[in-house]
């Protein structure tokens, strides 16, 4: 009887061993050891801890918990994005399973290009076939896959809301952040469908903090009436600044994410972007579970959110018409 149980604990001891040659071989080091995965961001932490709690929580939906069976290496380029590639180097010298690349387009190329046959996960507001990070949407082809959330596309309509709400003003202004691989096509874009609308658009440029006041200088030497804020990480980052520079110099503003509008901004118009870090996150558990980039579409979001804060817009005067509160996804009172 002792033989026959040494043979059957052998042939399954056998039948493991055979079916570890299967598993991909991510799928074979998570379950040798805890794996660890890079995530790399353009900004600074701060302002984006609440993505990161989204991000852990599609981990969460594929089974990995940080500290107790993940751990992630961070990575913060506080605004430099010439900081990006040594930070990318940095994370595949640390040996990480794949890198969850967010914060834009600069940040999803220096993973790309570090990364070699590493995975990688991006979260980008741009074309990622136009970058050069995947074949197509519906299958990247590569090591690269992620989400898309289209928000330089729609630029164009958050100025079109921007007018409904100052549909006196003849000059709206637009920030763009030099350094963003998107700024001569938001521009581009922005600009066409400002003139479509009879509307005059000075362009600003800020890449630093420090670069604010005078952008924001230029805007009334340029006599705006209103301002668009350009679809950026940066931008997203310092939010909090860009609100109070606008209240400030009393520039009614649109911008990019809720997240704008619940700090006091007027108005934004964009994708849900915790829902989209939150996708990185089950994209990211799913490569370690050992599924391939090559084989897993982009994501792309299926709506947008229009927030507006009626009690700024009370603060400049502007009565929200009840066309937009009707079709606006969130009001803040």
């Amino acid at each position: 009887m002792a033989t026959q149980v040494g043979r059957r604990e052998f042939v399954v001891a056998l039948g493991g061993a055979a079916a570890s040659l299967y598993l991909s071989p991510l799928a074979l080091r998570a379950q040798q050891a805890m794996p660890v995965i890079g995530f790399l961001n353009s900004a600074s932490s701060a302002p984006f801890r609440q993505f990161v709690d989204a991000f852990r929580r599609g981990l969460g939906e594929t089974g990995f918990v940080e500290g107790k069976n993940l751990t992630v290496e961070y990575r913060w380029a506080e605004g430099r994005f010439e900081r990006l590639p040594g930070l990318a180097a940095d994370l595949i010298e640390h040996r990480v399973a794949l890198i969850v690349a967010t914060g834009g387009p600069p940040a999803a190329l220096a993973a790309k290009k570090a990364a070699g046959m590493t995975p990688v996960v991006f979260n980008i507001a741009s074309d990622p076939i136009k970058l050069g990070l995947v074949e197509s949407l519906n299958h990247p082809g590569g090591n690269a896959t992620g989400t898309s959330m289209l928000a330089v596309a729609v630029e164009p309509r958050k100025l079109q809301f921007l007018h409904d709400l100052i549909p006196q003003a003849k000059v709206i202004g637009l920030l763009v952040n030099p350094g963003n691989a998107n700024a001569a096509t938001i521009s581009g874009d922005l600009q066409t469908a400002a003139k479509a609308l009879g509307l005059e658009m000075p362009i600003v440029k800020a890449a630093a903090e420090g670069e604010f006041g005078a952008a924001f200088e230029a805007l009334i030497q340029h006599r705006a009436e209103g301002l668009i804020v350009a679809a950026d990480p940066f931008f997203n980052a310092q939010r909090a600044a860009l609100v109070e520079l606008a209240t400030e110099h009393a520039l009614p503003a649109a911008y990019e994410f809720r997240e704008f509008a619940a700090a006091g901004g007027l108005m934004s118009y964009g994708p849900d972007l915790a829902d989209s870090y939150r996708q990185v996150g089950v994209y990211a558990g799913r490569i370690l579970k050992g599924e391939k980039p090559a084989d897993l579409p982009v994501v792309q979001p299926t709506r947008f959110q229009l927030v507006i804060n009626r009690k700024t817009a009370a603060k400049f005067g502007l009565t929200v018409p009840a066309t937009m509160l009707v079709i606006a996804d969130e009001v803040i009172e």
